[in-house]
């Protein structure tokens, strides 16, 4: 009876084992899954109870969140190895559904308003700071080179495999790819999508994504590596920008052209200002000089009258 036992426990456990293991999320590795049931596999963001949808990319507020975890809360997962947002990364405030609340403060008690990429549109202000709608980024232009060893390909060629790329690996919808234009080495994508419906990824999300993969930060499992090849030759990347276009735009263009205005005028009153001081000075030293002279030829022309 025993080893009819044994032989029925080994079954259920080769049985049991590939469903505990497939309890991952395949777009974050930072989420925490846990079975809680047969069929039933929940993820959640680490060290928090935001529950992650698996299907398709996780928003970049949740993820600007959890790369701010301390190393503590991120459990078994190796933190980024670097920082390399242009805009710098910072804890977030995210709504319950991923997106960024249109302002955003740190600890020091400092506040901005953002956009819906996250990225700051506003000089910094303090808590009374109101930021209104949060404005959505409607274009993003992606600008990235490959290495110079790589071969010069077509543009219909590379046009293509971008386009699966980013419709396979970040699921978007080609709609969204407005226009890939490629003059060796250098590659431009531009992101359209004035608005997007609640089952579609949002461009900024993929965006951020690719450029953590293309950075080696990759925020999808170690199993899966980034591989862009055209015709069966490596595009190999070496480097990327991103840019944001709102649909309103930043708020704090103005207040800098006004403030370099400000400094050239003031740098000009002060530069007059000196010149009159100077002009004033020299007439001064003149009209003292001129009284000088002229107070000794009086001083001479009284001498004889004296003898």
């Amino acid at each position: 009876m025993e080893p009819l036992f044994g032989v029925v426990l080994g079954l259920v456990l080769a049985v049991a084992s590939p469903a505990h293991d497939s309890c991952t999320c395949a777009t974050n590795k930072w989420a925490v899954c846990a079975q809680e049931g047969p069929g039933n596999c929940t993820c959640r963001l680490a060290g928090s109870h935001q529950p992650v949808d698996c299907s398709t990319l996780t928003p970049k507020c949740f993820l600007m969140k959890a790369e701010m975890m301390p190393l503590k809360e991120r459990r078994l997962w190796r933190p980024p190895q670097g920082v390399s947002d242009s805009d710098g990364i910072y804890n977030p405030d995210c709504e319950d559904s991923g997106v960024f609340k249109a302002r955003q403060c740190n600890q020091s008690s400092s506040c901005w308003c953002v956009n819906s990429a996250g990225v700051r549109r506003t000089e910094r202000g303090g808590r009374s700071l109101s930021c209104g709608e949060l404005v959505r980024t409607r274009w993003i232009y992606i600008e990235l080179t490959h290495t110079r060893s790589s071969a010069a390909f077509g543009l219909p060629d590379v046009a293509k495999a971008l386009t699966q790329l980013l419709e396979s690996r970040y699921k978007l919808h080609p709609k969204y790819i407005a226009a890939i234009k490629y003059d060796p080495p250098l590659i431009q994508i531009r992101l359209d999508q004035n608005k997007k419906p609640r089952w579609d990824v949002d461009i900024a999300d993929v965006a951020y994504y690719f450029e953590k993969d293309v950075r080696n930060d990759s925020v999808f499992p170690s199993s899966s590596r980034l591989t862009v090849s055209v015709n069966g030759d490596a595009l190999a990347i070496e480097k990327l920008w991103v840019y944001y276009v709102d649909e309103k735009p930043p708020e704090f263009c103005m207040r800098q052209l006004a403030a370099g205005i400000s400094a050239v005028v003031t740098v000009v009153l002060l530069t007059a200002g000196v010149g009159i001081a100077v002009l004033l000075i020299l007439r001064w030293l003149r009209t003292r000089t001129y009284k000088k002279f002229e107070c000794k030829e009086m001083r001479e022309i009284k001498a004889p009258s004296l003898e």
